[in-house]
Parts: structure tokens; C-alpha cells; sequence
């Protein structure tokens, strides 16, 4: 006769406790994606191929960033209920070591091809264009779906980053079309961008525990859930920018579970490197 298996007992914390943590691992997830674009954009402020441009990018990082602003001091709220103690916005921006960053890879690869190195190479703008339209393209179905989560403070957090997140796919999808469909020389590299990068968004889609228990709470939505929203307006830009998909690749980067590419190490260093050096200092 076949006995049932007894689940073992550390199992049964292990899944307690994703369940406990998961709506604080989600927020903090938002957050690090938008402080790391942000941190990324802001790269091109003084560099900027156009005057306007320059602005324009200044102000998505800035909008990027206070998203992460709100998110991380909710993300204190949260914190503060499960251990007692709140973190500031500032403890999780430049206190945190790089495994415990959670944001897709996608947004902290440097704005260039798959072949730069670790050192400061020179920026492509094909590349910043091809991936705020990407993140852009999920964060605008994302936001929306986002208000009606049983987390009152994410659900406000969200309204106010959709309308954003609008403007940022506006901006971004605008160009793509402007370079794709360009000169010859603008087409190529818009293609090469986007075969560089689009491999990336499939770890944005990828199901893994921490989203799924957030979404079982009500918090979270599933981005998976998105993924034909996201394509819809990502195919028909292409069209309008005449640029082809690439062949569908099954690489799944991992960001999300804190296992980074070799560029996020250089980021941080430069974002932390200021507070760390002068720790406790204010301005």
C-alpha cells in the first residue's frame, strides 16, 4: 500500500515565507528596474546627439527615478511591517550589494552592442532608443493593470507612473520609427540594436515564485499575462520603422534573480560610489 509523502517541514516555511516576503520582493523588484534605466539614461546628460534630446533623457531619468523614489519608500513601509524596522530609499539605492539587485538585465546593459567591454565605450543611441521603447512598450500595459492591486500604496504608485510610462513609449517609439525608416545608416543600426536586445525581454515575461505569489496576493500582475499587448504595439512599430523581428531565441537572462551581467558591477560602483565614500553625509 502506498503511503502519501509527508511534506517536509522546511518546504512548508520556505513556501510560508515567499508568501510573507512577496509583495516587498515585487516592489523592490519595480523599484531596482527603474533606478537602474534611470541611472543608465542619465548617462547621456552633456551627450546627447540633439539639444532636445539631451533634455529629453534627462527627464525620463528623472521620472524614472522618482518612480524608483516612491516605490523604494513603500518598500520601506513594507519592510517596516515584517521585521519592525523601515529602510530609507537611500539604504536600498546605495546600500545594497549587487546580488541583491533585482532589475532585469535588460536595463543595466551599457548602450552599446554585444561586444562592449567592461570599460566606458561609446555610446550608441540606436541602442538607449531600442531599449526604452522595449521596457517602455511592457511598462505602459504594466502601470495601468498595476492600479487595481490589492496594495493600496503600489495601486496609487502605478497611477501616477502610467501616465509616464505614456509619454516615455511616445517619445521612444517615435524614434525608432524616425531611425528605423531613415538613411541607410540609421536602419542598420536600429536593427542591430534591436536583435542585440530583444533577447533580453524574455526574462521580463518569464514566470518565476515571487511574482506568482505576489499575484495569488492580488498585489502583482503576471507580465506574462501582457505579452500580447506588449507585442501588439511592438510589431506595429516595427512595421511603421520597417525593421524585421529576429528569429526567436530561447535566452533567458537572470537579473531578476540577482545574477547579473558583468556590466552591473561598473554601474553600481559609479551610482554608490559617492555616498559610500562620504557614508551618513548630506547635501
Amino acid at each position: 500500500m502506498m503511503q502519501t509523502p509527508i511534506a517536509d517541514d522546511r518546504s512548508l516555511d520556505r513556501t510560508a515565507d515567499l508568501a510573507r516576503t512577496a509583495p516587498l520582493q515585487y516592489v523592490l523588484r519595480l523599484a531596482d528596474n527603474a533606478l537602474i534605466l534611470g541611472q543608465r539614461n542619465a548617462e547621456w546628460c552633456g551627450h546627447g546627439p540633439a539639444l532636445e534630446e539631451d533634455i529629453a533623457l534627462a527627464n525620463i531619468s528623472l521620472d524614472l527615478i522618482g518612480q524608483a523614489r516612491l516605490l523604494y519608500t513603500h518598500a520601506g513601509e513594507l519592510e517596516g511591517r515584517l521585521t519592525g524596522r523601515a529602510r530609507q530609499e537611500d539604504e536600498y539605492a546605495y546600500w545594497r550589494e549587487e546580488r541583491e539587485f533585482r532589475n532585469w538585465t535588460l536595463l543595466e546593459l551599457p548602450h552599446t552592442g554585444p561586444l562592449a567591454g567592461t570599460a566606458r565605450t561609446e555610446r550608441d543611441y540606436a541602442v538607449t532608443i531600442m531599449r526604452n521603447f522595449l521596457y517602455g512598450a511592457l511598462m505602459a500595459a504594466l502601470w495601468p493593470a498595476l492600479e487595481t492591486s490589492r496594495d493600496a500604496g503600489l495601486a496609487a504608485i502605478a497611477a501616477k507612473s502610467a501616465k509616464e510610462a505614456r509619454y516615455h513609449l511616445q517619445h521612444a517609439a517615435g524614434w525608432v520609427v524616425r531611425l528605423g525608416d531613415g538613411t541607410d545608416a540609421s536602419h542598420v543600426r536600429m536593427q542591430r540594436a534591436l536583435d542585440h536586445l530583444l533577447p533580453y525581454m524574455n526574462e521580463c515575461f518569464a514566470p518565476d515564485p515571487v511574482e506568482q505569489a505576489a499575484a495569488d496576493q492580488g498585489v502583482a500582475v503576471p507580465t506574462a499575462s501582457l505579452r500580447d499587448d506588449w507585442e501588439a504595439i511592438v510589431h506595429a512599430t516595427l512595421e511603421d520603422a520597417t525593421l524585421r523581428l529576429p528569429a526567436p531565441s530561447a535566452f533567458v537572462s537572470t537579473g531578476k534573480l540577482g545574477v547579473h551581467s558583468e556590466h552591473m558591477s561598473y554601474l553600481l560602483a559609479e551610482m554608490q560610489g559617492l555616498a559610500r565614500a562620504h557614508p551618513g553625509a548630506q547635501w
